[in-house]
């Protein structure tokens, strides 16, 4: 009676229920809430607050941590695997059973029954081996091998996007470090501004509406210096998404001073061109889906002939047998067959001719993708070494900018001093000079970036060996 209760019980206890009401969401609870945390226990970053991270290092962290190079990699390892089980198909199958029978039974014998007991032992074996199908296997095997060879790259090209990733969320974060430093600058100035003109009201040489125009300065650029820390907050999160931790995680990275600025680009267009054609993993990745789909058609194109298979069948037996009043038989030997068989489909409704135009249409397909594809890298290549030439003379010209700009400050601050200048001219070159800070510092970090992604699009980035997980 207990039994029969506990077993209607436990269904309801067991099963997963529906939500209680449709007016309040559902709450998970025991086993689900373990299903639903179990993906979230991988290994964290572990980043060092008390650490000036280099871009290099970055980029080995999140090489080792971001999730999307996991992805790749088991992607990669699954092809592989693919690839090992078509070549299977180069060896015969060979299946084996153990049988064992005994049976015991009254055999009519002239006018009277006689107990008759026969016990057998066998081993039953199964060896199947296809000799020649017209290029069929081959073809399998060359498809598994191009997509193997497709995954690979894919898992390069993953690197080849994180590396870019890291680098342009590193450089983001530099320019937004840099905007910030120029903002408390700014500030700093305004306020110096601020006090000469509230030193000069005291002595009067100067009126209230200049003393309230540098106190809207100064406010002004406390203004910019507050949007300025919130952009490098967000660039410093972005970061560290891109390496695979949380936005909230203390990271500190190298100053734009420590950086070494890029002087010229060290090749024309045309060889970087040739380069993205030649290292491009995308586009080699491209190449080899053309390869699996040329192995598709030659795999389609054999279905048209027949098939040479042989197949074995060897068993070993062991009989032993008693017949009333005889004594025990025994008897042992081999026993099975071997045969050969050409099976060939002579009749299909057209499904095998169509099927190789369909293999054919897709193999033209890949090549026109790949033609498609190096058309927009040679594109994207030089767009990237325009802009990168283009942020070359933007970083010098932003040089003299920065230094016209604090000598036209200082030059107005000294005769606002001695009487020679007036506040508007004070604060206008105090806005110039800002602006001519900011300048310089996006004009150097957008050289960096440009650099990195130019690299990018060449496929330059990845020419070192990228750390595995």
């Amino acid at each position: 009676m207990w039994l029969v209760v506990l077993l209607l019980a436990a269904p309801p206890a067991l099963a997963q229920t529906a939500p209680p009401s449709p007016n309040r969401p559902w709450t998970a609870s025991g086993n689900d809430r373990q299903v639903l945390e179990e993906p979230w226990r991988a290994s964290a970053v572990v980043i060092d607050p008390a650490k000036a991270y280099s871009l290099a290092e970055l980029i080995d962290l999140a090489q080792r941590h971001n999730p999307e190079t996991r992805v790749a990699w088991e992607q990669a390892r699954a092809r592989a695997a693919a690839l090992g089980v078509a070549r299977s198909e180069l060896y015969p199958t060979l299946t084996t059973a153990a049988l064992a029978h005994a049976t015991r039974s009254d055999v009519l014998v002239g006018g009277a029954f006689a107990r008759e007991q026969i016990r057998s032992a066998a081993l039953a074996l199964d060896l199947t081996y296809m000799i020649f199908d017209f290029g069929g296997r081959a073809g399998r095997i060359a498809s598994a091998r191009a997509d193997a060879l497709a995954s690979n790259l894919a898992f390069n090209d993953t690197h080849r996007t994180i590396i870019f990733q890291v680098s342009d969320a590193y450089y983001r974060l530099l320019n937004a470090s840099g905007q910030e430093e120029g903002a408390r600058a700014s500030l700093a100035n305004a306020q110096t501004v601020q006090r000469a003109a509230e030193e000069r009201l005291q002595n009067g040489l100067a009126t209230l509406p200049d003393v309230l125009e540098a106190r809207s300065a100064a406010a002004q650029a406390d203004y910019e210096l507050q949007a300025a820390v919130g952009a490098r907050e967000i660039a410093g999160g972005d970061l560290a998404m891109a390496l695979g931790a949380m936005p909230s995680t203390d990271l500190h990275v190298q100053p734009l001073t420590a950086i070494a600025q890029p002087d010229s680009v060290g090749a024309t267009v045309d060889e970087a061109i040739d380069r993205a054609f030649a290292q491009r993993p995308d586009l080699m990745r491209q190449m080899a889906e053309i390869r699996s789909a040329d192995a598709h058609t030659q795999e389609a194109r054999a279905a048209l002939y027949p098939t040479l298979n042989v197949r074995a069948q060897p068993s070993p037996q062991l009989l032993r047998g008693l017949a009333r009043p005889y004594p025990w038989a025994d008897a042992n030997g081999v026993f099975g067959g071997v045969a050969l068989s050409l099976d060939w489909k002579v009749f299909d409704a057209g499904a095998r001719s169509r099927a190789i135009t369909e293999a054919q249409a897709v193999a033209a397909a890949a090549r026109a993708r790949a033609a498609s594809s190096r058309d927009r890298i040679a594109n994207d290549v030089w767009t990237a070494y325009s802009q990168f030439t283009t942020a070359l003379r933007r970083r010098q010209a932003a040089s003299v900018l920065l230094d016209s700009a604090g000598q036209s400050y200082a030059a107005a601050l000294e005769s606002y001093n001695l009487g020679l200048r007036s506040l508007l001219d004070v604060t206008a070159a105090q806005r110039t000079l800002a602006q001519a800070r900011a300048a310089d510092v996006l004009a150097r970090t957008q050289a960096l970036s440009a650099l990195a992604d130019l690299a990018y699009q060449t496929g330059d980035s990845i020419q070192s060996a990228p750390r595995r997980p």
